[in-house]
């Protein structure tokens, strides 16, 4: 498990767990810092994709797929143990949906709660008008990123980790624009799910996550553009929120 998950404050005691899904490019270390916001009822777990940190030499995923099932088959015992709920930004929304929706497939089992953020629905067809940024050179995609957000802005400041950055962020983004999710006929999950979306950023379709489940969709937005969530009177306000909704489940557990 230490492969796929960084987890800086272990709690073993803990009633129950919040694993966080990367953006695109990025890898576990952000998400696993959150441990130290929680008391000890909660445990973080932070999901590191290969290609990146101590995977660097490992091979890029090649699809969604590949990504759920190795999440679900190194997890499956630790979700077995306690009630745990997902966020996931961006590329990590879609990542933690399609995780969450494999996992109630195979094996019954969902996330307490499903936290997305910065990210359409995955049937959205406000998903299939984005620029395809795979068919971009090295240059033109360097330029979509500054214009689009689509790095966070100290990488955009630093020649040297953009070039260790632009691999993983396009490996990424590949696996993301092959990823194609029909409109469900029916919800495909019942937890609630709580959208977060930064005001300046490019518009998402939040309203659509209301599609997939029989839960209840609840949409927040902060100021700021893509990133907004680094900002850290928004962090704050999802840490709180995700916090709450945590310890009321947990109550039902108890």
């Amino acid at each position: 498990m230490e492969k796929l998950v960084t987890c800086f404050h272990q709690r073993p005691e803990a009633v129950s767990r919040l694993i966080c899904f990367p953006w695109a490019g990025g890898g576990s270390v952000y998400y696993a810092h959150w441990g130290k916001f929680f008391d000890a009822s909660t445990e973080v777990y932070s999901i590191r994709l290969p290609g990146r940190e101590s995977r660097s030499q490992e091979p890029f995923a090649q699809d969604m797929d590949q990504i759920v099932n190795e999440i679900i088959n190194v997890l499956l015992p630790k979700l077995q143990e306690k009630p745990f709920a997902f966020f996931g930004h961006s590329f990590g929304s879609l990542t933690s949906f399609a995780t969450a929706v494999k996992l109630k497939e195979m094996c019954g089992l969902e996330p307490e709660h499903l936290f997305v953020s910065g990210a359409s629905a995955p049937h959205s067809k406000v998903r299939s008008s984005e620029p395809k940024t795979t068919e971009l050179s090295n240059e033109e995609f360097l330029k979509w990123m500054t214009i689009f957000g689509g790095a966070p802005l100290e990488m955009l400041q630093s020649r040297e980790i953009l070039e260790m950055f632009v691999p993983v962020l396009r490996a990424d983004l590949n696996v993301l624009e092959k990823f194609v999710y029909e409109k469900p006929s029916r919800s495909v999950l019942s937890c609630s799910v709580t959208c977060f979306d930064g005001t300046e950023d490019s518009p998402h379709d939040l309203e659509g996550w209301k599609d997939l489940t029989s839960g209840n969709v609840i949409i927040y937005d902060l100021p700021g553009g893509h990133f907004y969530l680094k900002d850290p009177a928004n962090e704050k306000i999802i840490l709180s929120h995700i916090a709450k909704h945590l310890e009321s489940a947990e109550n039902t557990y108890l």
